[in-house]
C-alpha cells in the first residue's frame, strides 16, 4: 500500500461523514474529475484502507437500546486459550466488539441487547463457554455521550 496523499485524506475524511456520497458529488468537493475520484475510491478499497459501507441503526428502534461492556479476566492464558476466547465471542450476534487487551482484565466486550435478562442469560453463555473464564465486571450504559466511527486522517 502506498501513502495516503492529501486527496485520499479528503476522499477518507468526506466518506466517513457522508458514506453515501455520488462519486460526482465526491470528485466536484475535491476537485477532480469523476474517472480518477472513482479511481481512487476502488483503490483505497482494494487496498482495505475503506473496509466497507453500513447502515447505522438506531438500537432502540431496534429493541436494542441496553449497551454493556464486559471485562473479563482469564484463569489460564496461551495462545490456544485466546484463539478459542476470540472464535467464541466472535461467534455471539449480540457481541458488537471484542477486545484483547492490557491491564487486570484480559477482554473488553461490547454488547447490546433488548433488556437486563437478555444479558444475564448472555453472561452465563459467554462465562460457560470460556475455557479459562475466572472472573468479570459488567458496566451497564445509562447515558450515550459519544459514538463514533470517525477516524481524522
Amino acid at each position: 500500500m502506498r501513502t495516503l496523499d492529501r486527496t485520499d485524506r479528503l476522499i477518507l475524511d468526506i466518506m466517513q461523514k457522508e458514506g453515501r456520497i455520488a462519486i460526482s458529488e465526491l470528485a466536484a468537493r475535491i476537485n477532480l474529475s469523476t474517472t480518477p475520484c472513482s479511481e481512487r475510491v476502488k483503490r483505497l478499497e482494494r487496498e482495505g484502507v475503506i473496509m466497507g459501507y453500513h447502515a447505522r441503526v438506531n438500537p432502540a428502534l431496534v429493541e436494542k437500546s441496553l449497551l454493556v461492556f464486559l471485562e473479563i479476566k482469564l484463569s489460564a492464558k496461551s495462545g490456544d486459550v485466546f484463539d478459542q476466547v476470540a472464535k467464541d465471542l466472535a461467534q455471539i450476534p449480540e457481541v458488537l466488539e471484542c477486545h484483547l487487551i492490557s491491564g487486570e482484565f484480559d477482554y473488553l466486550v461490547k454488547a447490546r441487547l433488548k433488556q437486563m435478562s437478555a444479558y444475564r442469560r448472555l453472561l452465563g453463555d459467554i462465562l460457560k463457554k470460556l475455557p479459562a473464564s475466572a472472573s468479570s465486571h459488567s458496566y451497564i450504559v445509562m447515558e450515550e455521550v459519544k459514538e463514533s466511527l470517525y477516524l481524522e486522517v
